[in-house]
């Protein structure tokens, strides 16, 4: 069920129309949220709703039997990250893993073809799978206490809002604020309103509005051999993605202020960094920290030296790219991620940089350049399209002011008023300077109206959203 969808706007008014009948006692509003998640997944493909419960069943009592029987805490905890870490492998890489091994065993000499099996990937696995793991270890570290009431869980784990693109949200965050409830205030409501009003604005009018033009360009039997073309279709990719990705998060954490919960900011202007470091503390950062938190740490961080240091770095990246996606393009972004990081954690440019002035403009253009570099991969089909794409790219001798016919004047456009945005956004943040109309709740009640508007009247040909596929 998508949230730019009639049926969720069905969905919602019934759910909202009968939360406050619900809402005050434990057990009515764990199976409240509940069976109306579990029907929220199941829109799409009911059989998966299973999948969900084997997957939550597992760390929940995992979690228990930690309790129960603390010195096979290790073993359960393995049990535990193997049942989530099998489920991911089985749904999401077993095909990547087949056509990989048929290509070896032909290089090899073998006549040995194995066709792919074909497994539809259940929407939200990457996403409520890493949330239950959190659980679990959180448990296993002693950092949260196991829950005895499997309605608590499964209301923690499937809470519609996050369950099937996010952001993640820890055991240790959402479970306390499960464990009662607290009526929203006025304000809080009203926050709810102003983040899913500019939710849909930047799905429904930006990333909406922009990916027909992306996908024809990618898409295309002949693609255009002009430099410019691409670098302005690699820009409108890089806002494509960041405002349907955070538009979902936007509208997740407005539902959940509705509710009288707090899900944690999945996105801060990642395109204002001015650095590596800085980008990955902007953009998905429910993501990066839980692989920050559950990978790269417990690896060792860069506590036991320089060169351990960037082989865990490496290795978070790299993973951190295939969790997107069981393709080489996303191996190699993440790659390309790693490499950028290392060589500013090497040279430290980016503090150079800021000692002269102007730095820090010149740093946000060096990494919002490199950042596009690396989308290529991304979106690309194949790595063979992702280099040659790269070539043209890089003819940087062809890259003129003149703009290729095949632009689309309308996205173009579009892509200008957001650059307009994000200069001024990053020039704000410079200054530590607030809006002259400052929170005045005319001028956001006038605010949220006319995006509300705009979402229905500038809106682009609906879609579902990109981390659906993750």
């Amino acid at each position: 069920m998508l949230f730019n969808s009639i049926e969720f706007l069905l969905f919602a008014a019934g759910f909202f129309a009968f939360w406050p009948l619900v809402r005050a006692r434990d057990n009515p509003r764990w199976l409240y949220i509940t069976t109306l998640s579990f029907f929220f997944y199941g829109w799409w493909d009911w059989r998966y709703v299973f999948l969900l419960v084997g997957t939550g069943l597992v760390d929940f009592v995992a979690a228990l039997a930690m309790v129960r029987w603390p010195a096979r805490r290790k073993a359960l905890l393995i049990a535990s990250l193997g049942s989530n870490i099998g489920t991911l492998m089985l749904f999401k890489y077993l095909d990547f893993g087949i056509a990989n091994a048929s290509w070896l065993a032909h290089r090899l000499g073998s006549d040995l073809a194995i066709g792919p099996i074909g497994i539809v990937l259940p929407v939200g696995v990457s996403f409520y799978t890493f949330q239950s793991m959190s659980y679990t270890i959180e448990v296993y570290r002693g950092q949260l206490k196991a829950t005895h009431s499997p309605l608590h869980f499964f209301a923690s784990l499937s809470l519609f809002p996050h369950l099937v693109a996010g952001p993640i949200m820890r055991a240790s965050d959402l479970l306390p604020q499960l464990a009662s409830h607290r009526r929203p205030t006025l304000d809080e409501k009203w926050e709810g309103a102003r983040l899913i009003a500019f939710g849909f604005v930047k799905k429904v009018v930006i990333a909406d509005n922009l990916a027909p033009v992306v996908n024809q360009a990618f898409g295309s039997a002949h693609p255009s051999q002009s430099t410019t073309y691409w670098w302005l279709i690699l820009a409108m990719f890089a806002y494509q993605i960041y405002c349907d990705f955070s538009g979902y998060s936007d509208i997740a954490r407005g539902l959940a202020r509705w509710l009288g919960y707090d899900f944690n900011l999945n996105f801060d202007h990642p395109y204002i960094a001015a650095s590596f470091a800085e980008f990955w503390t902007r953009w998905h950062i429910s993501l990066s920290g839980w692989f920050r938190d559950y990978v790269y740490v417990p690896l060792g961080g860069s506590r036991r030296g320089a060169a351990i240091g960037y082989r865990n770095l490496w290795i978070t990246m790299v993973v951190s790219g295939l969790w997107h996606g069981a393709s080489w393009t996303f191996v190699v972004w993440g790659a390309l991620h790693a490499l950028f990081l290392s060589v500013e954690r090497w040279t430290r440019w980016p503090a150079r940089l800021a000692t002269v002035p102007g730095g820090r403009w010149v740093s946000r253009a060096i990494v919002f350049v490199l950042v596009l570099l690396s989308w290529v991969f991304f979106r690309a089909e194949s790595i063979d399209q992702a280099l040659a794409i790269t070539r043209i790219l890089l003819d940087l001798p062809r890259l003129t002011l003149e703009l290729a016919p095949e632009i689309d004047r309308n996205a173009l456009a579009l892509l200008g008023l957001i650059a307009l945005r994000q200069g001024w956004v990053a020039w704000r943040t410079d200054s530590k300077s607030t809006p002259p109309w400052g929170s005045r709740p005319l001028f956001e009640s006038a605010v949220v109206v006319v995006l509300l508007v705009a979402a229905v009247f500038l809106r682009g040909a609906g879609s579902a959203f990109i981390y659906f596929q993750f």
